[in-house]
Formats: structure tokens, C-alpha cells, sequence
């Protein structure tokens, strides 16, 4: 039971920590305020309004009471006092009948209250509290005829009510921009925290970033930009030591091949030449896999075109595209076309017909690339993109791969946030699913 109704909680509360901060800030102001509303219309704005009406009425049984006891003389002498010093204006309409539609608002405390009185002192009346912006329209039945009284609306209703609500919300809400003008301080630090290491993660080069906020923010952003910095420099140290590699090697093989070619014996000399290309091959294979991708900046790019482009170059007519035209993508445009064409060939060395699918959905991007070829165990799926891994079945039976291909394809899918996938095609190949966030 508790961990279901926690579980509730935690879907209805927001997910970003503006929004829950906010929420930190907003439910004790709201509460706070609330509570003292009710307070406030209960002890005061109910009892001075049923007050009040009070009064008036007894004031209205007065002047009935005059109607009645008194001569005519008399009874304009008090009508005019009352009209006078309580603001009244009361007037006898002979022969009138009171109105039969109801015009009383059940939701008005102002009427309840003086509905409420009314109904204690007179069996037949008739109000009227929207017709007229200040003053009220009483009507009671007076003999044969209709007692008509106008009183000012303040008489039956406290003036401070308004400057009240105007006083007690404005503060609320203004306290609750200022705290939303600070809590978006606190969190922007975060949230370019966040999108600092996200560039990083992806191997995008950062060009400025500087921790602010809060102490504990702040030192989490200098401990990060420590870290990037350690990582920068162990990727560069990589890449020279690569670079000094590639440059010794590369001399020594190169004076192998000219060694060759001064060889009498052709059927020799042919068979070390492949071992030496062989050898330049993977060495560049893995200069490339190892290099940094920092060079490459992100940039938009319409996916759907440029996966047409790389089919188009291959002029094979066994292989086929669906798509949708316009799918938009942000990353590094260089980097997918080698991650695709490494795919491609892949599957050209095995396979006779290969389908592509490029779809969007939701916030993943979704390439599918199906071949018909002999395929791969699925014990194998985890071990394929391991750089140098090889088969030693059905699809590692060339000389030309260094098995190189797989793994960098991966390493530029995970650089860009996304995973790549394995599975069985329905041609009875390869599957390889490619899932890229948008």
C-alpha cells in the first residue's frame, strides 16, 4: 500500500528541480495564505457582515413599523430623517405587486446573509443586488400595495473585504516571482553543468565554462572541469604517441616494400606484399579508431538526404531505402556517414540485398540496416564490436578486414548518446538497429 501511494506521489510531483523547488516555495505561501482567508471570512467578514444586516434590517422594521402607527405627516418627516442619515430612499408604490423572478445569487455571502435576516422578519420580500453597482433594490409587501427601499451595498457588506484580497494576494504572488527569479539562478549553473558534460560525453569540444552558484555546485563544477581537463590531456598525450607510432612504422615499411621490389622471385615477393598492405591497412584502421573526435562540430543536417547520399555513391540496385523526407538530426554529420558506410561495406562483403529503414520515433531516431547474408550467432552480438574481433565462422573468411569496422561504428553511435543493436533479419542476415536521441 505505502509503496504504491509513494509511488503515486512521485508520478504527480515534477521531474525537473526548478519545478520542484517551485513547488517547495509555492505550497507553504498558498497554504499560509489560504488558511488565513478562511480565518479572516469566517471570524470577521461573516460575523460584520451578518452584523451589519442586522442593523439594516432592524432599521427596515422601523420604518415599516412608522407605516404603520403613524399619521401621513409623521411618516414623511421620518422618511425623510432616515433618508437623510442612513441613506435610505424609501418609497410606498401603491397597488404593486412584487417581481416574480428571482434575481438572488446562492453563491453570494451578501445574500445568503441577507436573504437569512429577511426571512426572520417579513413573509414577503423581493432584493435585487445586481441590478444597480452601489445600492441595493429592497422590495417588501406593505398592505396593498409594495414598500420600495434603496440602501447603499456597504451597509450590508464590509469595504475592507476587497482591500483585504487585494493585500493578501498580491504579496503572495509577488514573493513567488522573486522566488522564482532566484530559484532560476540556482538551477541555471546546473543546467549548464549538465549540458557541459553532455558535449563532453559526446566528444564535442567545450569553449568556455565557468562554475557559478552555490558553493556545492560550484565545486562539483570545478571538480568537472578538473576531470575534462585530465581527460583532454591523456586523449592528446594518445594522439602523439599514436602520431610517433604511425611515423616509426610507417618508415620501416616502407623500406620493406622497396626490399621487395628488388626480390628476383615474383610468386614471394607478391605473397609478403599482401602481409605488408595487409599491416599498413590495420594500422591505419586503428590510427583512425583511436583518434580523437573532437575535430568534428555539431551541426544540423537532414539525415534522410544524406543517407540517399551514401547509397547513391555504392550504384548497387540491391539496396534499398525507405524513409520520410525532412528528418532532421544534431550531430556530427562526418562521423555518421563513416559509422553508415562502415555498415554498409560490412554487409556488401556478405550479402546480396540489403533494406534500410530510417524512421522517427518519439525522441529516438531509428536506423535499421537488414542484410541477407549467412549472418551472425547470437552469442556473437557482444563480442562484434570489440575491436580486432573476428569470427572465425562465416563472415571472418577475408583478408581485408581487420575487424575494425564494427567497433568504430559503435564508438560513433554511443559518442553521439545513442546504442547499436543486434538481431536477426527477417531476410535471414544481420540486423543492426541504430537508436540516436533527437
Amino acid at each position: 500500500m505505502f509503496y504504491g501511494l509513494n509511488k503515486l506521489i512521485k508520478n504527480l510531483l515534477p521531474k525537473r528541480l526548478f519545478y520542484r523547488g517551485l513547488l517547495i516555495v509555492i505550497v507553504p505561501v498558498v497554504v499560509l495564505q489560504i488558511t488565513i482567508s478562511l480565518v479572516f471570512f469566517d471570524s470577521l467578514w461573516i460575523k460584520s457582515n451578518k452584523g451589519m444586516t442586522k442593523s439594516l434590517v432592524s432599521e427596515i422594521v422601523t420604518i415599516i413599523d412608522i407605516y404603520n402607527n403613524e399619521s401621513e405627516y409623521n411618516k414623511k418627516i421620518v422618511t425623510e430623517l432616515y433618508n437623510k442619515n442612513f441613506r435610505f430612499s424609501v418609497r410606498f408604490l401603491d397597488n404593486e405587486k412584487l417581481p416574480d423572478i428571482k434575481v438572488e445569487r446562492w453563491f453570494s455571502p451578501m445574500d445568503r446573509t441577507l436573504r437569512r435576516e429577511l426571512k426572520l422578519k417579513f413573509n414577503d420580500y423581493w432584493f435585487n443586488t445586481i441590478a444597480y453597482e452601489e445600492v441595493v433594490d429592497l422590495r417588501i409587501k406593505f398592505r396593498d400595495g409594495v414598500l420600495q427601499i434603496f440602501f447603499p451595498k456597504d451597509r450590508v457588506q464590509p469595504s475592507s473585504f476587497r482591500i483585504f484580497a487585494l493585500w493578501i494576494t498580491f504579496p503572495a504572488f509577488f514573493m513567488i516571482a522573486i522566488a522564482i527569479i532566484f530559484l532560476k539562478n540556482q538551477t541555471r549553473p546546473i543546467t549548464k553543468l549538465a549540458e557541459a558534460s553532455e558535449k563532453f560525453g559526446k566528444g564535442e569540444k567545450i569553449e568556455e565554462f565557468r562554475p557559478s552558484g552555490a558553493l556545492e555546485i560550484r565545486k562539483a563544477g570545478l571538480e568537472f572541469d578538473k576531470m575534462r581537463e585530465r581527460i583532454s590531456r591523456h586523449l592528446n598525450q594518445r594522439s602523439e604517441m599514436l602520431s610517433g607510432i604511425s611515423h616509426d612504422l610507417r618508415t620501416p615499411l616502407t623500406r620493406i616494400k622497396l626490399q621487395l621490389a628488388m626480390i628476383t622471385d615474383t610468386k614471394l615477393s607478391k605473397k609478403l606484399s599482401l602481409n605488408v598492405d595487409e599491416m599498413e591497412k590495420m594500422l591505419n584502421e586503428y590510427l583512425h579508431f583511436s583518434s580523437t573526435k573532437a575535430k568534428d562540430k555539431t551541426e544540423t543536417f537532414n539525415i534522410s538526404e544524406l543517407m540517399e547520399e551514401i547509397i547513391l555513391k555504392y550504384e548497387n540496385s540491391n539496396i534499398f531505402l525507405s524513409t520520410k523526407p525532412r528528418i532532421y538530426f544534431d550531430g556530427r554529420k562526418n562521423l555518421i556517414t563513416r559509422c553508415i558506410n562502415n555498415l554498409l561495406d560490412n554487409s556488401l562483403k556478405y550479402a546480396n540485398k540489403i533494406e534500410i529503414n530510417l524512421e522517427k520515433e518519439n525522441t529516438n531516431l531509428l536506423i535499421s540496416i537488414s542484410d541477407d547474408g549467412p549472418g551472425v550467432p547470437e552469442t556473437e552480438y557482444k563480442n562484434i564490436i570489440k575491436p580486432f574481433y573476428k569470427i572465425d565462422k562465416s563472415r571472418s573468411e577475408t583478408k581485408s578486414s581487420v575487424g575494425l569496422g564494427l567497433a568504430i561504428s559503435s564508438d560513433i553511435i554511443k559518442s553521439h548518446g545513442g546504442d547499436i543493436v543486434f538481431n536477426k533479419s527477417h531476410l535471414g542476415g544481420l540486423k543492426v538497429k541504430i537508436f540516436l536521441p533527437v
